[in-house]
This record gives C-alpha cells, structure tokens and sequence, in this order.
C-alpha cells in the first residue's frame, strides 16, 4: 500500500483515522502493528515517522506496560539513522511488529484533530536551514536526547509526555520544514532533563 501524502498534523491523523475506520468495518479494531501503521503514512520520510511516533508517544495508546520505552528505542533508532544521513529510514522487524490498541489510537485521533487543525494554519516553512544539512544532525542529536531522557522520566507519572511532545514537535518542524517548531523542541528537552535532575536524580 502507497503511502499518504503526509505533509501536515492534520493529513497524518486522517490517514490514521481511516485505516482504524477501515479495520472496524471490516471486523477488526483491536490491535494494529506499528508496520500497518507504516504502510498507511509512508515509511521514505523522517519527518512524517517522528511525527507518527510522537503522536502514539502521547496518545493513550502508550498506556499498555512497557509501550513508552519501546516507542523511546524506536526514536533513537531513527533519530540514529538521521544523525548518519541514512536517506531512508530503516526499521528492524521487531519494531514494526508492535501492537498497538487501535480503539485508544482511534479515540486519540479525533480528539486531536481540532488541535491540529490551529496548529496547522500556524505552522509554515520558517528559517528552512534548521531542517537541512548541517543543522539537522543537531535536530537528530536532541531526538537521541529525547529517548535516552525517556527512560528516567518513565519513574514519574505522566512526565514521558514531555520528551513525547518534544518528538511531535521535531516531527512536525522536519515535514512542513519549520524552524521554529524545530526550536521549540529544543526547548522542551531542555524542560525534560531539568525535571529528570529536580524530580529523579
């Protein structure tokens, strides 16, 4: 199956909501695996798959036992592969045999999409460069930082969130090639790690 022309917050939750509304229909709607997932929104972009990870990292989707540290390990995995400027992200087939609960997915999507829907008339091409060569290894460095801060944060109820939407953010800045966002992900793992050294260590 082609992937969806994922160029937004928007377009990557109604992929999304259309693959679970399909499943239903067809007598399915439990669990979905990471790989179906990717068959619905492309797996040749960085932007779209860290959008999409992000995006589950901060649904109610990331409540089944030990989901949060596996979505950290497939963030470093990618954000890895951006660092050493694989054109195409590579994802082992362990990762993309996760499941998923595709009624929390389902329920997730629809009430985040009046949110995307004001995030996306914000959202534009702004200072280009952070997503490009050099600068983008520094975006993938702070993914790294995102996962590794992960696994502290997991000892405090609801903080994962944090790096999750740190994730959402970098996804975003890379696909609709937005600094700012890019930037303000950088912000919230620096407000990750600040927690982790006031609340954990």
């Amino acid at each position: 199956m082609a992937g969806a022309d994922i160029h937004d917050m928007s377009s990557l939750l109604g992929a999304l909501e259309d693959k679970v509304e399909r499943d239903t229909a067809d007598g399915g709607g439990k669990k979905i695996s990471v790989r179906e997932v990717l068959d619905v929104v492309g797996r040749r972009a960085y932007g779209p798959l860290l959008l999409l990870i992000g995006l589950i990292s901060i649904s109610p989707a990331a409540l089944i036992p030990g989901s949060t540290w596996a979505l950290a390990l497939l963030t470093l995995l990618v954000a890895g592969q951006l660092l050493f400027m694989r054109k195409t992200p590579w994802l082992p087939s362990a990762a993309s045999k996760i499941k998923l609960s595709e009624p929390q997915l389902g329920k997730f999507t629809k009430a985040a999409r009046p949110t995307a829907k004001v995030l996306d008339k914000i959202i534009r091409p702004r200072l280009e460069f952070l997503a490009e060569p050099p600068w983008v290894a520094g975006v993938a460095v702070l993914l790294i930082l995102s996962a590794i801060v992960t696994f502290p944060l997991g000892l405090i109820p609801i903080a994962p969130l944090l790096p999750g939407l740190a994730i959402v953010l970098f996804g975003l800045g890379l696909t609709a090639r937005d600094g700012v966002l890019l930037l303000l992900g950088a912000a919230v793992v620096g407000g990750a790690f600040w927690l982790v050294f006031t609340r954990v260590l």
